[in-house]
């Protein structure tokens, strides 16, 4: 059977052999569906208008392809834990193709956990429910949060048992929409090979995907790389303002587009600590909170070095150019970091003590264990005189907390702003509901032991307006409770 939900384009499978892999994603037994993302769906333009939820399903199963799609699995490799693999590639996932959306935007459309690939080195292809639902309600949690993401359209059930280590567990496909499935590994994947054709077609598909004025630069490959850099230092800038640990920054894990991809382990830090760790597999704290700018200039700098043949044919100057770019990262991630930080105390002007001031408020945070969310939505009622209860409870309540908001409150009087202004202003920048660890494990337990996705629902409306305050959903915002903590959180492969 074949259905038409729009024009899908097959750009990227128009690119030379060895890029990808061309087969079907394979269909599964019992496809039922879980969820299916109407505005993002009708943002997309496709014409799913009057299809039945059992023809969704097949669809988003990969049972019905698509007119036009052309499936692919792609080719790339990476640096894991800081151990490169010449070869990774979507071992579980299929690009149907790309498809412009409402706005001209080409946007990509693939599957995960559709099957074995070429690239699934042993794995079954498939996926586990638990991280369809944790993927579906971070990314929409991300996205409505404000920060660059890849999207979820839907999440279907198999019918099918998957097994890990917990057991057999359902099996279930997730559908990702985003700017492009690009990688910093991608690039990787054709310098390895010192495949310089490869390399150079590579490139020109990624600038006219997401760098169409680099095109006229004196030097493409330069300013395609500053550009990806730029995007960067903002994404995890946004991360930190927000308290969102990824989990498993690998260089097939970092876009070129400055989108956030692959949520396996990730979660949302809730005691302040710079040195939180959630995944599993990281076992010595490579991709803690605190390190994710370091991390991600780390993988800039092997992004560079794949690109240094088409930089200069020089190869000491190719270095020196790239190297002053991936310096360059420092100054546009602290901008960006010191502009959200600013933010979230309602500050809008510039002044030199605003750093040490947050790093003073960060460090009695992490003194006390304040709960990040909390405490600086807390600010917005410590706009009041008489409101600051709950900030300086959550600071210590004691005179270092005291004197934390009276440099606040001196701080705003250079603001020349109304009060309830300011009170918008912060609540703007900080939310009142995030994806709590809990919450996220709450709806997926419900899921697969008792097949119950209420939970999941909720929590999905709960997070589409996180900085409204909202009675509905009062019970989204507190924190965890001692016996509700969840400290660990895993890779769904």
């Amino acid at each position: 059977m074949s259905l038409s939900i729009g024009r899908i384009e097959a750009r990227y499978a128009a690119l030379p052999e060895g890029f990808f892999a061309a087969l079907p994603p394979t269909p599964v037994a019992a496809p039922r569906l879980i969820a299916f993302n109407e505005s993002l769906a009708a943002e997309l333009g496709l014409s799913v208008e009057g299809l039945p939820s059992e023809a969704l399903a097949r669809l988003f199963a990969g049972n019905d392809i698509p007119e036009g799609a052309l499936p692919i699995a792609v080719a790339y490799a990476g640096h894991q834990f800081g151990s490169f693999v010449p070869q990774l590639g979507d071992g579980r996932a299929i690009l149907l193709g790309e498809i412009r959306d409402q706005s001209g935007r080409l946007r990509d459309i693939a599957f995960k956990g559709s099957g074995r690939t070429p690239y699934s080195r042993g794995g079954d292809g498939r996926a586990a429910l638990g991280p369809v639902l944790r993927e579906y309600i971070v990314s929409e949690a991300m996205y409505a949060l404000g920060v660059p993401t890849t999207r979820a359209l839907a999440a279907v059930l198999t019918g099918e048992r998957v097994l890990r280590e917990q057991g057999p567990l359902p099996g279930a496909v997730f559908t990702r929409v985003a700017a492009s499935h690009l990688r910093v590994g991608t690039f990787q994947f054709f310098a390895a090979r010192e495949d310089q054709d490869s390399l150079r077609a590579l490139l020109s598909f990624a600038i006219d995907r997401h760098d169409p004025e680099a095109k006229d630069a004196s030097n493409p490959a330069l300013a395609f790389l500053r550009g990806v850099i730029e995007r960067q230092a903002h994404l995890i800038a946004r991360w930190m303002g927000l308290g969102f640990v990824h989990g498993v920054m690998n260089t097939d894990n970092m876009t070129i587009s400055g989108e956030t991809i692959d949520y396996g382990p990730c979660a949302f830090m809730e005691a302040y600590d710079p040195a939180t760790v959630f995944s599993s597999i990281d076992q010595f704290g490579r991709y803690a909170y605190g390190r994710q700018a370091a991390i991600a200039q780390w993988n800039l700098a092997r992004l560079a070095e794949a690109l240094l043949p088409l930089i200069d044919e020089d190869e000491e100057r190719a270095v020196k150019l790239a190297s002053e770019a991936i310096s360059g990262f420092a100054h546009h991630f602290h901008k960006a970091y010191d502009d959200v930080m600013r933010m979230k105390l309602g500050l809008l002007k510039k002044d030199e003590d605003d750093t040490d001031l947050v790093a003073s408020l960060l460090l009695r945070m992490q003194q006390k264990q304040s709960d990040f969310t909390l405490t600086f939505r807390a600010f917005a009622e410590a706009v009041a005189p008489d409101g600051e209860g709950a900030l300086r409870s959550l600071l210590g309540g004691d005179d270092i907390a005291d004197q934390l908001i009276a440099r606040w409150r001196e701080r705003l009087l250079r603001e020349d702003v109304s009060s309830s202004d300011l009170v918008a202003r912060i609540k703007s920048s900080n939310p009142k509901r995030i994806p709590r660890n809990h919450r996220v494990e709450e709806a997926i337990q419900a899921a697969i032991m008792t097949n119950d996705f209420e939970p999941f629902h909720r929590l999905n409306r709960a997070l589409q307006n996180p900085y409204a305050d909202d009675p509905a959903y009062v019970a989204y915002e507190a924190p965890a409770a001692p016996d509700e903590r969840v400290r660990v959180t895993f890779c769904g492969t």
